[in-house]
């Protein structure tokens, strides 16, 4: 992978969590301007073959989080900075990126969680909506979106930083 990759995806991901913990957004600008940068840095340096290879990590960044946007539980910001990422890692990388990401953000929500004493309502949550699914099939619950729930906010861009370094650091 060449360094200016590795250095385009740390600077937009860390960008992205700095922006995302101070204003709880992250901008459009940055992951379509991003993704638009990965197109054209591997436009050029791999033609054709680089292009796609761009476009399948945007793909892959995008169809491995857009479930749990469309369950609620994730911003639209969040899907379109993995995607963009992905754009500059390619599709393998953008997998483990998603991976990695999640379980940063997994153990960051429990941390979270116990800093404002809500652990205990975080997990009677995950066990409703286990059962909703269970029940109801794989739709969102109303009461346990981000627009809806009560509970403290993580930035997910934090997580997405953390899952990027594991990703280029492991790779």
């Amino acid at each position: 992978m060449p360094m200016a990759t590795v250095y385009a995806a740390l600077s937009i991901a860390t960008l992205a969590c700095a922006v995302d913990l101070r204003t709880r957004r992250v901008p459009n600008w940055l992951t379509f301007g991003g993704a638009a940068a990965a197109l054209a840095f591997h436009v050029v340096s791999g033609g054709a073959s680089g292009a796609a290879h761009s476009a399948l990590g945007w793909a892959t960044g995008t169809a491995l989080l857009i479930a749990p946007f469309a369950l609620g539980g994730l911003g639209a910001g969040d899907v379109k900075l993995v995607a963009a990422l992905g754009a500059w890692l390619g599709p393998g990388d953008t997998f483990w990126l998603a991976m990695y990401t999640g379980i940063a953000g997994a153990a960051m929500a429990v941390v979270v969680a116990a800093w404002h004493g809500y652990l205990r309502q975080a997990l009677r949550n995950l066990w409703l909506l286990l059962t909703y699914w269970r029940v109801s099939g794989l739709r969102p619950l109303p009461e346990l979106t981000l627009s809806t729930s009560r509970g403290p906010r993580l930035a997910y861009a934090a997580p997405i930083l953390i899952g990027t370094i594991a990703t280029l650091w492991l790779r």
